[in-house]
């Protein structure tokens, strides 16, 4: 452990270089996120713009983590770039997490947004910003620092229709047309802002509510996959969790009725997906229209994952099983091989440094992920990420501790194990080489030089800070 100390203060000197990719072009590349809501890994296919125009047309992810697989804390990793044992935003709601908890600690102060601002790119966020927006401790028309353009919910965020949005601090009513579909605004407000004229490069943050529950389609998507089910991977409505947490080992099965309650919400997610899918439509052409479409990168993701069934959880998320942690990444852009996949491990604490590095903007010294810029480019560098870090923790407001079953823990997903230490002193352990779908917890049996290793990377990531989780997540064989 002293050598891993010593590793960690040599690259905490490192400054994070940053390179941009289109060093060559007469203009900086525009840059976009479209992030969406709970949506799980490998259902991409069943949309076809998004099918057609970024998994066709650019890189595939198939190893990217949340940091926490929680709505807000995974979003302040996003904005930061930094872990949620650093940025302290533990959980959705105040007074140890949602957006509240982001504003009263400053961290709104510096963000992806402000750093791109400063960097003298254009900069709109336009969606879901932080769980419980304005939250009582700003005012509704509140845009924190770094934004030029704001379009955000401050009122029935989840139902699409009949809410309120900021726009640019003026509150602006929405009701129950087919026009006031959320992700239709928001679809025509990124169409303006691409097309704007002039030269100098945008960076939009572009955030669907979709398909969070309750998952209300726009009406013309209403009758969309009428016989669709749920997958049934080995781990739907598991049979054995005699080896697993005390959380987990008492959940009943899922049963038929449990079963068609699944399916149905998956079809849910399928058509409210559909209007992200007529978004990512509208954009691409608007991109195209504009002339823009070659020097912009165009990032998609979740936030998080979703369990439909799998170790019998009927919907949710907060777990550490890779139904919760794994998301879906796809990236288009200047110098991205068409229809490609990567497969280095990433997690979203990531995000921030690739566009600050495209951009050609240094980050602050407290970000803690790595840019993928290179990964972008087809190159692995070496010493990359071995360690994917997820933390996790309850609320301690009595009244919303019933929004999750699970315990905290903090889990370390390498790419041959995922391992996990709950509060209670609980563990898991799964073999990913042979147990893809964490039916069999080792924990119990496994070699202890095993655990030990993986519990010092566990204990390093989880203390790291800055520059040195960029030691940490790379240490470990």
């Amino acid at each position: 452990m002293k050598r891993l100390r010593r590793l960690a203060v040599v690259l905490f000197l490192l400054p994070l270089v940053a390179v941009p990719a289109s060093a060559g072009s007469q203009t900086r590349p525009n840059i976009v996120l479209i992030l969406a809501d709970d949506l799980e890994y490998g259902v991409l296919e069943h949309f076809p713009a998004i099918t057609s125009q970024l998994v066709r047309q650019g890189a595939s992810f198939d190893h990217v983590f949340v940091t926490n697989s929680w709505c807000c804390p995974s979003r302040a990793s996003i904005l930061r770039s930094q872990y949620v044992h650093s940025h302290t935003v533990w959980t959705n709601t105040a007074p140890e997490g949602g957006f509240s908890r982001f504003y009263t600690a400053g961290l709104d102060r510096s963000t992806i947004g402000s750093w791109m601002r400063g960097a003298g790119y254009r900069t709109a966020l336009m969606g879901k910003y932080l769980n419980h927006y304005p939250g009582g401790v700003a005012p509704a028309t509140y845009v924190p620092p770094g934004w030029d353009q704001w379009a955000v919910p401050v009122k029935r965020l989840y139902e699409e229709y009949d809410y309120t949005l900021n726009e640019n601090g003026r509150l602006v009513e929405y009701g129950w047309g087919e026009d006031d579909y959320l992700e239709d605004v928001l679809a025509e407000k990124a169409k303006d802002f691409v097309s704007a004229p002039g030269t100098q490069p945008f960076f939009l943050y572009l955030a669907p509510v979709a398909p969070h529950s309750p998952a209300n389609p726009a009406r013309r998507h209403a009758d969309a996959f009428p016989n669709a089910k749920a997958p049934r991977p080995p781990s739907f409505d598991q049979p054995d969790l005699t080896k697993e947490p005390l959380w987990l080992r008492d959940l009943p099965r899922v049963g038929t009725t449990g079963e068609e309650r699944i399916d149905e919400r998956y079809r849910a997610r399928l058509r409210a997906m559909l209007g992200v899918d007529d978004m990512v439509d509208t954009l691409v052409s608007a991109l195209q229209q504009a002339g823009k479409l070659d020097n912009t990168y165009i990032f998609f993701g979740s936030d998080n994952g979703f369990h439909l069934g799998t170790h019998r959880l009927r919907q949710g998320k907060t777990t550490p099983f890779e139904e919760a942690i794994r998301v879906p990444l796809v990236v288009r852009g200047p110098g991205v091989a068409p229809g490609s996949t990567i497969s280095a491990m990433a997690q979203t604490v990531d995000y921030a440094p690739t566009f600050a590095e495209l951009a050609g903007v240094v980050p602050p010294s407290f970000a803690e992920g790595r840019s993928l810029a290179p990964l972008l480019r087809g190159i692995t560098p070496p010493n990359w990420r071995r360690n994917a870090l997820i933390e996790f923790s309850r609320p301690t407001n009595p009244d919303l501790e019933s929004q999750t079953l699970v315990p905290a823990y903090s889990a370390l997903r390498t790419a041959t194990h995922t391992y996990v230490k709950y509060v209670t002193g609980e563990t898991q352990l799964y073999d990913l080489t042979t147990d893809p779908y964490e039916l069999n917890n080792l924990a119990a049996t496994a070699d202890p030089g095993l655990v030990r290793d993986l519990q010092a990377r566990l204990d390093l990531m989880r203390t790291c800070s800055g520059a040195t989780c960029r030691t940490a997540d790379a240490w470990g064989g």
